[in-house]
């Protein structure tokens, strides 16, 4: 079922209001963020080349890019941050400066 970053937002809010400590602090959501980008990295090696240490397992790129993406909206939405609009802003802009950067592709 399609999501829109609205309706992600408050899912994700919906599930850290229910709990006294609420959002963790800017710093630590930036050390979560980190440690979710080094999860990512760890499953796209492993799919490239890299075997898996004894006992650990290949990963799963879809949870782990989600796992990003939940702390992304959680660290939007302490901030008050509206990820729809900053999505826009951020397309517009590469759709303009990058229009002419690659090669089209002949349709």
């Amino acid at each position: 079922m399609p999501l829109t970053f609205a309706e992600a937002s408050e899912r994700v809010h919906a599930y850290i209001s229910q709990f006294e400590e609420g959002y963790f602090p800017p710093l630590l959501m930036l050390a979560r963020l980190t440690e979710e980008t080094g999860e990512i990295a760890r499953v796209i090696s492993h799919q490239n080349g890299k075997k898996p240490k004894p006992g650990e397992a290949q990963g799963d790129l879809e949870m782990e890019l989600a796992d990003l993406l939940f702390v992304t909206i959680c660290m939007a939405n302490e901030r008050g941050l509206n990820l729809e609009r900053g999505f826009g802003r951020m397309m517009d802009k590469i759709e303009k400066r990058d229009a002419d950067r690659w090669t089209k592709k002949q349709s």
